[in-house]
C-alpha cells in the first residue's frame, strides 16, 4: 500500500523496454509456459552462488536485516536470504516465514471481484453507488475503474491525519468505512476515468463491494474461492483487531514516522545521515495494526504461497477462460504520454523490460515491510521478493531496489542498474 500507495512504487522499478507486446499476446505465451518447456533462450544457467553474492551485496548497501528472493524458472526453484527475522537476533529469514504483504493484497481483492463477476453477481460496468452510498461521482464510476485506478478518488493514506493516527495509536482498530470517509472530505481529483492515479480507496471500496455481493466476510472469502483452493495455507487476511502474525514470522521495521511510508516523502538528510552512521535505529512496526488497510493491502502470506499465488493468477488457474480473457485485457496505460510502457489493469501491472522478457507484477509497502511479486509467462519466471526495511536510509523502496539485482542474474543480455 503505502501501506497501500507504495504498492505501485514497485511499478516505477522496471526499466522501459522495446516492443512493448500487448497482454493479449501475452496469453499464448502463458499457455506455452505452462507446457515446461526446456530453459528459453531469454533465460541465463542460474547460478545459485551469484545469485545469492548479488542479492546480499545489494541487501547490505540498502542496510537491510533481512530478505529473502524466491525464484522459479524452468531450472528449478532457487532462493537466497540475507540477514535477520529480527534486529538483535541470528534468526535467517526463510521463504515460509510469514510477512505482510501490504499492496499485493490488491491482487486478491482484484480476484475476487473477477470471480463474483464470472458468477454474474456483478458487472464491471456497474456503478458502485449500486453497492456502496456516498461515494463522490459514485453513480459514474464503475468497478472496472476502481479495479483501474482511474476513479479520480482521493486517496486516503494521504491524508496527514490518518498517519498521525497511526503513529498515535498504533494498535487501534479501524475500519474500510472510517477510512472512506476520511477520503470523501476531499473533493475527487479529477473525473472518472479521466486519468491513472493509484488511490487505496478504490481497494477499500471494492472489498466492501465483494462483502455485500459475496454475502460473507472478505477474509472468508479470500480463504474459501482463493487461497484453499490453492493450498495457500500462510496467507490470510487478519481480523479487524488481531496485530499478530502468524509463526514463524518477520518483525517489520522503517526509520521514521509512518508518514514516509504512506506518502513516500523523502527522508530529510539528518536522518539519513543519522541511519547510515547507526546512531537512528529504525522503528519496529511489525504490530501496527494493518486494519486500515484490509482490502487494499492488510494481507499476510509467506513467499512460497505468493510465488505459487502470482504463478497461477497468470497462468488462468483462478478464474475461467472468459473471466481470464476479461483480466489479460484490462491493462490500460497508467500514463499514454510515457515511454516506459507500463499498464495497470484489474489489480496488475504489465511491462515489457528487455527484448525477450515482461511480467505481471505487483509490489508491496507499508510500515515494516516491502514486496514484490510477479510472473513471466513469456519463460515460465516467478519472482517473490520481500524485505523487512520499508526503505533504505536514501529513501529506495527495499525489494524494488533489490529487483535489478535479481533479474541480471536470470535473464541474458539484461543488465540493469543496480544499488
Amino acid at each position: 500500500m503505502g501501506a497501500c500507495a507504495a504498492v505501485l512504487v514497485a511499478g516505477g522499478v522496471l526499466p522501459s523496454g522495446t516492443g512493448f507486446t500487448a497482454a493479449a499476446d501475452a496469453s499464448a505465451a502463458s499457455a506455452a509456459a505452462s507446457a515446461h518447456a526446456p530453459t528459453p533462450a531469454a533465460l541465463k544457467t542460474i547460478d545459485p552462488a551469484a545469485l545469492q553474492s548479488a542479492v546480499e551485496s545489494a541487501a547490505k548497501k540498502l542496510m537491510i536485516p533481512g530478505s529473502v528472493v524466491l525464484l522459479r524458472t524452468p531450472q528449478g526453484t532457487f532462493s537466497a536470504t540475507t540477514g535477520t527475522t529480527e534486529l538483535g537476533k541470528a534468526d535467517k529469514p526463510t521463504t515460509s516465514d510469514h510477512f505482510r504483504i501490504a499492496s499485493n493484497t490488491k491482487t486478491l481483492t482484484s480476484a475476487l471481484i473477477n470471480l463474483l463477476a464470472q458468477d454474474g453477481k456483478l458487472r464491471m460496468t456497474d456503478p458502485v453507488s449500486d453497492y456502496v452510498a456516498g461515494v463522490p461521482n459514485g453513480g459514474n464510476i464503475t468497478i472496472a475503474e476502481l479495479l483501474k485506478m482511474r476513479s479520480g478518488l482521493y486517496n486516503y493514506t494521504n491524508a496527514p491525519e490518518l498517519a498521525a493516527s497511526l503513529d498515535a495509536e498504533p494498535q487501534k482498530a479501524r475500519t474500510p468505512q472510517q477510512m472512506l470517509d476520511i477520503a470523501f472530505r476531499r473533493p475527487p481529483n479529477f473525473a472518472p476515468n479521466a486519468s491513472y492515479e493509484y488511490s487505496n480507496t478504490n481497494y477499500a471500496l471494492l472489498g466492501l463491494v465483494a462483502e455485500k455481493v459475496g454475502g460473507r466476510p472478505l477474509a472468508e472469502q479470500f480463504r474459501t474461492r482463493l487461497l484453499a483452493p490453492l493450498g495457500l495455507a500462510g496467507t490470510s487476511l487478519p481480523g479487524t483487531s488481531d496485530v499478530n502474525l502468524p509463526a514463524p514470522y518477520s518483525h517489520g521495521y522503517m526509520y521514521g514516522g509512518t508518514s514516509y511510508a504512506l506518502v513516500d516523502k523523502p527522508y530529510p538528510a539528518d536522518l539519513q545521515a543519522a541511519a547510515r552512521s547507526g546512531k537512528l535505529k529504525p522503528v519496529d512496526y511489525t504490530h501496527q495494526n494493518p486494519s486500515y488497510a484490509t482490502a487494499a493491502g492488510g494481507a499476510i502470506s509467506t513467499a512460497e504461497d505468493m510465488a505459487t499465488w502470482i504463478r497461477s493468477l497468470v497462468t488462468g488457474k483462478v478464474l475461467d477462460p472468459a473471466a481470464q480473457k476479461q483480466w489479460l485485457n484490462s491493462l490500460q496505460a497508467e500514463d499514454p504520454a510515457a515511454s516506459d510502457g507500463q499498464k495497470y489493469g484489474y489489480g496488475i501491472t504489465y511491462q515489457r523490460f528487455g527484448p525477450r522478457a515482461a511480467m505481471y507484477y505487483h509490489g508491496g509497502e507499508l510500515p515494516g515491510f516491502n514486496s514484490f511479486i510477479g510472473h513471466d509467462p513469456e519463460n515460465d519466471v516467478t519472482l517473490v521478493i520481500w524485505a523487512n526495511l520499508t526503505l533504505s536510509p536514501d529513501g529506495k523502496t527495499t525489494a524494488n531496489s533489490l529487483l535489478p539485482s535479481v533479474l541480471n542474474q536470470v535473464y541474458a543480455g539484461l543488465s540493469l542498474p543496480t544499488v
